[in-house]
């Protein structure tokens, strides 16, 4: 049985940062948003603060392998089962037959987009449009994030897909 790429989780977990930096940089959208919702652009940011966001996309990242590899099933089912680390045991070897024989199914960069692009609209729609309404903001500042998650989004998954 192939071994999963753990590696590509922490590098995926750098795309927020990368294209946040570029997306809400004050030449692209960020003095756009910055005037819809009346606010200045605030400074530099901390490390504290750079390092909470990759902590966060981290975890965006993990989730985002769980919901577009869709071999991880598999092992969630037999989870907590003290046969499966066993490598003699049935559990061990039905897992093993399963994954030689459908362990490359939809594991593409594009299939991965597609999931990605599902979770940023779904998740990020619902979350950032109950805050922003919750915050009195303009709708308009609910659109420049959640474009902003789906492309986050659709990269991550399609990078956790294609490599995990």
């Amino acid at each position: 049985m192939e071994q999963a790429n753990w590696y590509i989780i922490p590098i995926t977990a750098f795309l927020p940062l990368i294209l946040g930096y570029v997306w809400y940089h004050p030449n692209v959208l960020g003095q756009k948003l910055a005037d819809i919702n009346g606010e200045t652009i605030a400074g530099k940011k901390s490390w504290g603060k750079i390092i909470l966001i990759y902590i966060f996309s981290f975890l965006l990242a993990y989730v985002l392998t769980l919901m577009s590899v869709h071999q991880s099933a598999i092992f969630q089912l037999f989870f907590m089962d003290p046969e499966l680390a066993n490598t003699q045991s049935e559990y061990s070897a039905f897992i093993n037959e399963f994954m030689e024989k459908y362990g490359h199914r939809h594991r593409s960069f594009g299939h991965g987009m597609i999931h990605g692009a599902e979770a940023g609209l779904m998740f990020g729609l619902a979350l950032i449009g109950i805050t922003t309404l919750m915050q009195n903001k303009s709708l308009k500042s609910v659109w420049i994030h959640i474009v902003f998650w789906v492309l986050c989004c659709s990269l991550m998954g399609g990078m956790t897909c294609a490599f995990f």
